[in-house]
């Protein structure tokens, strides 16, 4: 039994879940104090460096979440009405894991090549993906602010195969997406926080994305959100050293391996 059941279907929790966990979580990062003793760029690069608002991103979030609501709530219509027999059974807590891990290897090999595409396509870097490294410098809430396009083909298609390959049920798929969710958020937040457990438990994190933000790091660290299998298997990883700046906060420096 979970906390919704009586007042919201698993199919609604697992459309608006994800949206309000994200509003919620990368709210709090934007609410903390400045934190410039863990901040990965200081506060004049993010006002010099980015190219766009703070409020055109909550935009093209919110668009981005319209969008993604709207094909969640088609993808769960979908798979209900395809099962005649009604609400199937929900699987033991392993099954669940499984397919969990599962999917977040899904998502990543979606999104390594997906996201690498827009890179090496001058076409899609130019008109769709470039809009994303619009923030030089990255935070928490520009975490989805894409283009619409990317955003459907790279997060919300990729979330989709993720639910339909692993068979997942509604209610687990409220875990999975909420957990990627929080995830991506924690890798745009351009804060390295000691104990912050994404950190303690994967190598693709915060400083790790924000190689791929650098000049000299857009050709590299491709792989998104969890994993970084496929940056090792094809050749496109780039390692860092994550140092002190004599003015406070850490600096993540390139060093190609």
């Amino acid at each position: 039994m979970v906390f919704w059941e009586g007042y919201l279907s698993d199919e609604s929790m697992g459309t608006f879940a994800p949206i309000a966990v994200y509003w919620i979580y990368a709210g709090m990062y934007q609410l903390l104090p400045p934190l410039d003793s863990y901040r990965l760029h200081t506060r004049k690069e993010e006002e010099q460096r980015n190219l766009v608002s703070m409020s055109s991103v909550v935009k093209g979030v919110l668009l981005q979440q319209l969008v993604q609501a709207s094909v969640a709530e088609l993808l769960f219509l979908a798979t209900t009405k395809a099962d005649s027999a009604g609400a199937p059974e929900q699987p033991s807590v392993l099954v669940q894991f499984m397919q969990i891990l599962v999917a977040m290897l899904v998502m990543d090999t979606w999104q390594y090549f997906v996201h690498r595409y827009m890179h090496q396509n001058q076409f899609l870097y130019r008109h769709v993906h470039s809009q994303h490294h619009r923030l030089v410098v990255p935070y928490a809430i520009g975490a989805l602010y894409n283009h619409p396009l990317e955003g459907l083909l790279l997060d919300t298609f990729g979330g989709a195969i993720s639910f339909l390959i692993t068979g997942m049920t509604a209610r687990t798929a409220v875990i999975f997406f909420c957990f990627a969710v929080i995830k991506t958020v924690d890798d745009h937040c351009g804060l390295c926080l000691p104990g912050n457990v994404f950190h303690l438990f994967f190598q693709n994190n915060t400083a790790y994305h924000d190689i791929h933000h650098q000049l000299q790091g857009t050709k590299y660290n491709y792989s998104q959100p969890f994993f970084l299998v496929w940056d090792k298997i094809f050749g496109t990883h780039m390692a860092y050293n994550l140092v002190k700046r004599p003015e406070g906060g850490y600096e993540a420096r390139p060093a190609k391996d």
